[in-house]
Parts: structure tokens; C-alpha cells; sequence
């Protein structure tokens, strides 16, 4: 199981995860070792809540295909445990921000102490800059 978070707990069954050649450069090693990881999680066929699903595929990532699976393709470690638990900790993430509710932003007035210092900081600018200018003797 891969606990998300306190509510959110998927069962390892439904995460697909198939090790696979890394790229990039390695050495001789990297020709035959598979140890990259390639993890694919099928939103609409997951035990999440349809609201959950339905904030990550609205999240409008490359990585989720147009029928709704999740690829995550992790490649950082040299070992194939190390690139599972990574794969597996991106999952989770991108879950947590999908599901994360922003707040409200309402929108408020400037108090007219707030206005007042504005203007009064506007006032003194506009002097200090008019009394750079030239004088003229006319």
C-alpha cells in the first residue's frame, strides 16, 4: 500500500511499475543493467475518489496520456530499488498537489490610513525629484 496521505491509500496492485535500460551516459554498465524504472498509474481505473481523479487529470500534466495514465519514468539512481521508491515518492506528490485545495483569495479595500501614507510617500518623491531640476534665473 502507498499511503498518500491520512485518506488517500492506494494498493501497490493497481501501480504498474516495469524496470527498463536507463539512458544517458554510464559506462558499460548502463548496456546492461536495467535499472531505470517506468511507473504507470491508470487514473480512471484507480481506487481514488472521483474527486481525486478528477483533479489530476484536470491538472494538465505531460506526463498523464490521453486516455488518463499517469508515466513517471525515474532514472536518477544507479539502483532499480533506489528508482522505485523515487518513482513511487513522484506519484505521491503529484497526488498531494492535485488534491490540494488553494483558498479563497477575497479581495479587500485599502484602509484610508494605508491611502493616505501613499499619497503623502507620493507627495514627497515628487518634490525630491522636482528640486533636481535646474533653477533657472528668469
Amino acid at each position: 500500500m502507498l499511503r498518500v496521505n491520512a485518506s488517500i491509500v492506494i494498493p501497490l496492485n493497481e501501480i504498474e511499475c516495469t524496470a527498463m535500460r536507463a539512458q544517458g551516459a554510464g559506462g558499460q554498465n548502463v548496456n546492461k543493467v536495467s535499472s531505470a524504472i517506468h511507473l504507470r498509474f491508470d487514473i480512471p481505473r484507480s481506487s481514488l475518489s472521483e474527486f481525486c481523479k478528477a483533479r489530476l487529470l484536470a491538472l494538465g500534466d505531460k506526463r498523464i496520456t490521453n486516455d488518463g495514465v499517469l508515466v513517471i519514468k525515474a532514472q536518477r539512481f544507479r539502483t532499480q530499488e533506489q528508482n522505485r521508491e523515487d518513482a513511487l515518492a513522484r506519484l505521491q506528490e503529484i497526488i498531494l498537489e492535485a488534491v490540494k485545495v488553494e483558498k479563497l483569495r477575497r479581495a479587500t479595500k485599502p484602509t484610508f490610513s494605508s491611502k493616505q501614507r501613499r499619497m503623502d510617500a507620493k507627495t514627497q518623491r515628487s518634490t525630491i525629484k522636482s528640486n533636481r531640476q535646474k533653477i533657472s534665473f528668469d
